[in-house]
This record gives structure tokens, sequence and C-alpha cells, in this order.
């Protein structure tokens, strides 16, 4: 694979489409969006990798969920505003989102990169999301891009609201089981994936000898936070009642 685009890169790119619901009036940027740079590296292409245009998706993704947020939540206050983004353009949930549009089958990676799994590692995936979305700023246009990253995270804005978990997943959590016992959640660090340079830390959250969420991270601290997140989801359902 070179800068050129093959036959086959074409139509691997074309059932990409179908995944994102956007159409590109022509491959380069989607295809340079997707290339590593260990991938680039590897073959040679010096300086044609995906960090420039992640780097655009960055703040593309920012100004459409501020913007978003700032109209749904007139009342709230500039810091409760800056945590929401926060959590809703986090690695994390990016990178879920990534493994939903398939994004890892068309990511292109070294052959190391490859066999350490890096196709479905939260950092490359969600860089590689933003990458796309950066490609989608230049080849068509904002407005495009903002529907895009609406029908990807609008609803997530909202629950992610209702829950109020963006106020410190932790702390909330505490101060919810606290309601019913003196016992406080115990995080358990049970798996760490991929290198020293780029480990993502498994984390389960325990009450009372009982695991109540789990959560990633390319912290502990980031990781016992999502798997907090997810406790208080799941305990805001009928089912996770304590």
């Amino acid at each position: 694979m070179t800068k050129r685009l093959t036959q086959e890169r074409i139509a691997a790119l074309k059932r990409l489409e179908t995944h994102l619901g956007v159409a590109f009036p022509s491959y380069e940027l989607l295809h340079q969006a997707l290339i590593h740079k260990s991938y680039a590296n590897e073959q040679g292409l010096s300086g044609y990798h995906n960090e420039r245009l992640e780097f655009l998706g960055d703040a593309v993704l920012a100004l459409v969920i501020s913007e978003y947020i700032y109209r749904c939540f007139p009342s709230a206050p500039e810091g409760e505003l800056a945590r929401l983004r926060s959590v809703v353009v986090s690695e994390h949930p990016l990178a879920e989102k990534a493994r939903n549009l398939k994004l890892g089958d068309y990511l292109l990676v070294s052959r190391g990169e490859a066999q350490a799994g890096g196709r479905n590692l939260d950092s490359l995936l969600s860089d590689a999301l933003e990458a796309v979305i950066g490609a989608m700023y230049l080849e068509l246009d904002y407005e495009t891009c903002r529907d895009f990253i609406l029908r990807l995270l609008g609803d997530d804005v909202q629950d992610i609201w209702q829950s109020r978990d963006f106020i410190d997943p932790k702390s909330a959590l505490q101060e919810k089981v606290q309601q019913y016992s003196a016992d406080v959640p115990i995080y358990d660090v049970y798996h760490e994936q991929g290198p020293d340079h780029d480990k993502t830390f498994h984390v389960a959250v325990k009450w009372r000898g009982r695991i109540l969420g789990r959560g990633q991270g390319k912290t502990k601290k980031d990781a016992e936070q999502d798997a907090a997140r997810s406790a208080l989801k799941f305990l805001a359902k009928g089912d996770g009642d304590i």
C-alpha cells in the first residue's frame, strides 16, 4: 500500500461509508485518516499518517459538542458544561463509537502494532475517529460534520446529563452506596493491555463483594472513573438496585 489508492482500498472505503452514513467526494483524506504513524514509518511514507487530521478533527468535535451542550442546557454553569464535554469526548467513549463504526477493520497499522492488538486499542481508535472527522470537515463541510457527530453522540450527551455522572463519578458512586452502608467501593485492576508506552488499564469496582461496574482507561485513575460511571448507570436501572 502506498499513497496511491488501490481499487481494493477504494472498495473498502466505500464499505466504510455505509457505516459512517456519509459519502465522500474522494477518498484520499479518508484513506489518510486511517493510517497510523507506525504503518507510515514501516512503509516509508514520511509524514503520511493521520496525526494532523486527528488534530483538526479533535477541534471540530470539541466545537460541535460545546455548541450543542451550550444550547441544550442554557442555565448550566461553565464548569458543568466543561465537565460534561470532557466525559462525552473522552477516549473510551470515542473508541466505543469507533468500534461500532468498524473503524478498526480499515485502520492501517504496522505489523508489530497489529500483533499487539493495536487495531482494538482505545487510543488508536479514538484518534482514528477524530481523524475521520477532520477528513470529513475538509472534504465536505461543518454542517455535515455536525450532523455526523450528533448522530453519534447526541443521545449520549442527554443520557450523561440526566444521570449527572459527569460530576466526579467516583464521588457520586460513594455517596450513593453509603446511603446503605459505611462500606466504600473498592477498585481492582484486573487486566493491563498494550505496551508500556501505551497501556490500557481495566478496572472493576466492587462493593460488599459485588461487582457494580467495569471500566478502562489509559491511566488507573481514568479507568476507575470509567468503572464508577458504569456502576452508576447499572444502579440507575431497575435491575441494579442495591
